[in-house]
C-alpha cells in the first residue's frame, strides 16, 4: 500500500466576532478576514471559525485547527490536505460569490 503525503497549510486569519452573519470576507493584504456571529466567549467564535472554514473548503472540521491566537482576533489556522493555492482559490471564490469584494 502506498503512503500519500497530505499537505498542511498555515493561514493567517483575522476574525470579527458578533458579526451580523457568518461569512468569508476575502483576503486583505494576505490575511483572510472572517466574520462570525458567535461571541468570543468560551471558544464559541473559534468553533464558528473552524466550522465556517471547513464548510467553505469542503474538508472535515478535524482538518482545520487554530494553532495560534486562541484568545486573539488574529489567528494562525492550519488546514490539512490542501495547499495554499487551493485554499486561496476556494476562499476567494467563496467570498466573491457571497457578494463581498476582495
Amino acid at each position: 500500500m502506498a503512503c500519500q503525503f497530505l499537505s498542511k497549510t498555515h493561514l493567517k486569519v483575522k476574525v470579527q466576532p458578533r458579526a451580523s452573519a457568518n461569512k468569508i470576507a476575502g483576503f486583505r493584504e494576505g490575511i483572510l478576514v472572517v466574520r462570525v456571529t458567535a461571541p468570543p466567549e468560551k471558544g464559541r467564535a473559534n468553533a464558528a471559525v473552524i466550522a465556517l472554514l471547513a464548510d467553505a473548503l469542503g474538508v472535515a472540521k478535524t482538518s482545520v485547527r487554530i494553532t495560534r491566537g486562541h484568545n486573539s482576533r488574529e489567528k494562525l489556522v492550519a488546514v490539512d490536505g490542501l495547499n495554499s493555492e487551493q485554499i486561496e482559490r476556494v476562499l476567494s471564490g467563496h467570498a466573491n460569490s457571497s457578494g463581498t469584494r476582495r
